[in-house]
């Protein structure tokens, strides 16, 4: 049986500036090889934002500036196959509210993923980062969030209860339990099962068992891991079900991205 595949954490790239692939020397990657690889593994539709491994400009501001814009240049080049996220940063509260609306009228209601130590800031509870959310809550987006403090991001979702909120990488057994725990608080909180951790056997089950299949989206963190991993954790696992399968590989992303 085959499944629609929606990638809903990736980090898609213009050159080797943002190709964030630690192997990349020994494998010839483009914009190209993104899609061809994509398309070869079934996926449909890829999700996500660019990264920058290091500093660029005078401010972080430039940075964040400079990868949402890369973003919207793949955007042209890929279509419809690819959903962009956008970054902001709480130490830049206008120019982040400036680009949720630049980017909400554009049709881009995906923020993040947010991975705060690359860009220069700690914590999920910083204050700047909450009068920011305030608006993405406004327009119901959809937060991706990088692993970190369990508890931090938890908040985000009790504290923004129309945003959706997206967490990056299930970690070891005690991360992914927390997770879990805040899931079951929050409807709105989510686990995307990029990243380490998903290899464990019996995790994907569990969380199910305990939270529901509805709250687990597909993300294979390309071009740091390999989406292949991530397919075969789902579509090879003989304790997951059919019919959760397609809620995994697709149909969550689509119903939280309204695709």
């Amino acid at each position: 049986m085959s499944f629609e595949i929606i990638d809903f954490h990736t980090h898609p790239f213009l050159s080797d500036v943002t190709n964030i692939c630690n192997h990349k020397d020994h494998i010839p990657m483009d914009t190209d090889y993104t899609l061809d690889l994509m398309k070869e593994l079934g996926v449909s539709r890829i999700c996500g934002s660019v990264a920058f491994v290091g500093e660029y400009g005078d401010t972080w501001w430039d940075k964040i500036r400079r990868n949402n814009d890369e973003a919207l240049k793949l955007q042209e080049i890929y279509g419809d196959f690819y959903v962009p996220g956008f970054h902001i940063h709480p130490a830049f509260v206008k120019e982040s509210l400036e680009e949720v609306e630049r980017m909400h009228k554009m049709g881009i209601d995906l923020v993040g993923e947010l991975v705060p130590y690359l860009d220069g800031w700690e914590s999920y509870k910083d204050p700047g980062l909450y009068e920011i959310l305030k608006l993405c809550e406004e327009y119901e987006m959809t937060l991706s969030l990088h692993s970190g403090e369990v508890p931090e991001q938890g908040m985000l979702a009790r504290d923004f209860p129309r945003l959706k909120v997206v967490s990056a990488h299930p970690g070891e057994y005690h991360d992914f339990m927390r997770h879990v725990e805040w899931m079951k608080k929050c409807d709105n909180f989510y686990l995307d099962i990029s990243g380490y951790g998903v290899f464990r056997h019996g995790m994907l089950r569990t969380g199910i068992d305990m939270c529901g299949v509805e709250r687990f989206v597909f993300g294979s963190d390309y071009p740091t891991c390999s989406p292949a991993m991530y397919i075969g954790a789902v579509t090879l696992d003989p304790s997951i079900k059919d019919s959760e399968r397609e809620l995994i590989l697709a149909g969550n992303a689509k119903r939280i991205l309204g695709l």
